[in-house]
């Protein structure tokens, strides 16, 4: 009886593992892009741990998601997949192929992506994908034939989206050049004529700041900067850096604040037109709201408005934990 009960008792815990195998391979695999915060954190923490590969993964779920539907608040998601274009050259062609099928009317991001990877050969590898995106015939030949602007040649003044795709871009490569693009525009912070201009450049002061506090890559770089902007600018750096290493960003809220108070009251230093007493509100509105977002009091993707326009710069502060 006895060694009866032993091999009993031997072919139940051989047993065990092969159930626990089934159970196990029954589960559903964990998704990772499963939520927009998700995805955030991931691109997040890309730059210390590239993982170029997940892209076409965390595309898809960007579309599922909805973050493609109003193109105003995906600059950081469309600079973020340039960028890890641009960072791997040789995988570029099998990274886009990866992210189909995909809704036409979410293939627009990935079109730009592509134009603003400053790949190379970023034209023929764009041509490639024209009978997977037939829909975008229109966009691809824009961008082919020099009748749409890449991210390079694109104004920083127009609207907040280039700004988003500038932080995007940096997230995916840690490169400086981006940065050193939104540094270049810190001194429209002091702007006293034009209300786009003063309110990107308090956006372009705030993320800078907020970013720089948690990244000492960041932070060293906006320090380097010192060394080779014009005076104007380096006024500025000076209180990114002091915001950054003091977690004071109330002050530079305060700042933006005021400016545009002083604007309200005054009107523009060259000019006053009905047209521009129409934006103050909405500026007020984005300094607000991109100010709220720094302290921790808005939800990731909340859109301001600026210009009538959707805007998310500086919305998605995102740098190491």
């Amino acid at each position: 009886m006895s060694r009866v009960l032993a091999v009993a008792v031997a072919l139940l815990l051989l047993a065990c593992p092969v159930q626990g195998a089934l159970a196990a391979s029954k589960r559903k695999p964990v998704n990772e892009f499963a939520s927009q915060e998700a995805i955030l954190r991931w691109i997040n923490q890309y730059r210390l741990r590239p993982e170029p590969q997940k892209l076409p993964a965390a595309v898809k779920a960007m579309s599922e998601l909805g973050l493609f539907r109003e193109l105003e608040n995906a600059g950081v998601y469309v600079g973020f997949m340039a960028g890890v274009l641009q960072s791997n050259p040789d995988k570029a062609e099998d990274l886009v192929t990866k992210m189909f099928p995909i809704p036409p009317e979410d293939q627009v991001p990935i079109v730009r992506a592509i134009a603003y990877s400053d790949l190379p050969e970023w034209k023929p590898l764009m041509l490639k994908f024209v009978e997977r995106m037939p829909a975008r015939k229109g966009l691809i030949d824009r961008f082919v034939y020099g009748k749409q602007p890449t991210l390079k040649q694109m104004a920083l003044d127009d609207g907040a989206g280039p700004l988003d795709m500038l932080w995007g871009l940096y997230f995916a490569t840690g490169s400086p050049e981006p940065v050193l693009r939104i540094i270049s525009i810190l001194a429209w912070s002091k702007d006293k004529d034009n209300v786009e201009r003063l309110t990107i450049g308090n956006m372009a002061k705030l993320s800078l700041a907020t970013n720089a506090s948690r990244d000492k890559g960041l932070l060293d770089l906006v320090k380097a900067a010192l060394n080779t902007e014009n005076a104007d600018t380096r006024v500025v750096l000076q209180e990114v850096i002091d915001a950054a290493e003091t977690f004071e960003f109330a002050r530079v809220r305060k700042d933006a604040m005021a400016a545009i108070e002083q604007l309200k009251t005054k009107g523009p230093q060259s000019a006053r037109n009905t047209q521009w007493w129409g934006m103050v509100g909405q500026t007020a509105l984005a300094i607000g709201c991109v100010a709220a977002s720094a302290m921790g009091q808005v939800q990731v993707g909340i859109p301001c408005v600026v210009g009538g326009a959707a805007s998310g710069a500086a919305l998605k502060f995102m740098s190491p934990n």
